[in-house]
């Protein structure tokens, strides 16, 4: 099969098409052919040399999420056949032809969505949807605050929350993103800067907040949540380092989360995303949810999807496609 691989660390050329061994199921696995892969942030770090594959992940081949059609399956795989199209999370190797996953972590594609569409969902929904309401204990009534709310998390983010009955309180820092955010549900979309921030949450703050910039923004955020208020920390694009005054902890009674999911066992993969698509998956098909993208890109050109994401020229998800 073709495949885009990483030949050493470096910058998006070092993404080169590669011919590899196409996996075959055993077990309870699906082998997927593969109509999209998602490009994701972790991507950009492996290519980099900074973010090592989980164990058993192919250590050369990026791509955390896939869509595609099923092409066969191991002898204790029974939840689909062949043709059926399914999308779901992968610990790596998603930028190939064809992907070997548990099928338990395998959703169906939504009726009526493009294969190619459905891979700009898992990840960012999936994540959106652990860090809300798993970690982040998100109740109708209740207020969030999301940050870059234009990044994928962060658009998908905004439709759950807004969906689930909550308020929303949506930052980017470009001014003509702030539209999309509220025609996805946000009650208040603001360009992120200084008192904006304050001024949007309100004096009483926010319940929750959806950290993915870590470094000082982190001690910014908890000052915006109310007393009793949780923080989810997700990403740390601004910085792995800060500064934090614990009574601030003690005094208002704060919670912080963290997470990542790249290196959840599959038995945990696929508890996530079967709750989410019990719970949610209907909305797409419905009309009420929907996957963002931003720009489709041949496999080849992994390299270029790679430049524009570190540009940030492009809102939404990119996605290569065969």
């Amino acid at each position: 099969m073709k495949a885009i691989t990483i030949t050493r660390p470096g910058d998006p050329e070092v993404l080169q098409p590669a011919e590899r061994t196409r996996p075959e199921p055993s077990g309870d696995e699906i082998l997927v052919h593969v109509a999209g892969a998602g490009v994701n942030r972790a991507d950009l770090l492996q290519r980099m040399g900074s973010y090592p594959t989980p164990p058993g992940a192919p250590e050369d081949i990026p791509g955390l999420e896939y869509a595609g059609e099923v092409v066969a399956a191991g002898p204790r795989a029974t939840r689909f056949a062949a043709g059926d199209p399914v999308m779901g999370l992968v610990p790596g190797g998603a930028y190939a032809e064809y992907v070997c996953v548990p099928e338990a972590t395998a959703m169906r594609v939504p009726r009526g969505m493009e294969p190619a569409t459905a891979a700009a969902l898992p990840e960012a929904f999936l994540t959106a949807f652990r860090a809300l309401f798993m970690e982040g204990g998100l109740e109708a009534g209740e207020s969030v605050l999301i940050r870059a709310a234009t990044s994928g998390v962060g658009l998908a983010a905004v439709q759950l929350a807004a969906l689930a009955g909550a308020r929303v309180f949506a930052g980017s820092r470009q001014a003509e993103r702030l539209p999309v955010l509220e025609e996805l549900g946000a009650n208040s979309a603001f360009q992120d800067s200084g008192e904006v921030v304050r001024r949007a949450v309100g004096a009483d703050g926010a319940d929750l907040a959806l950290e993915f910039l870590g470094g000082d923004f982190l001690a910014e955020n908890l000052g915006l949540l109310r007393k009793g208020g949780r923080l989810v920390l997700v990403g740390l694009i601004a910085g792995r380092e800060t500064t934090l005054d614990l009574g601030t902890f003690l005094s208002r009674q704060l919670h912080l989360h963290a997470f990542t999911m790249r290196s959840l066992p599959a038995y945990r993969r696929a508890a996530i995303t079967q709750r989410f698509a019990a719970r949610f998956l209907p909305a797409f098909e419905s009309g009420q949810l929907r996957p963002v993208v931003g720009a489709t890109y041949p496999l080849a050109e992994a390299a270029q999807a790679h430049k524009d994401m570190q540009d940030g020229k492009v809102m939404g998800k990119l996605i290569l496609v065969p």
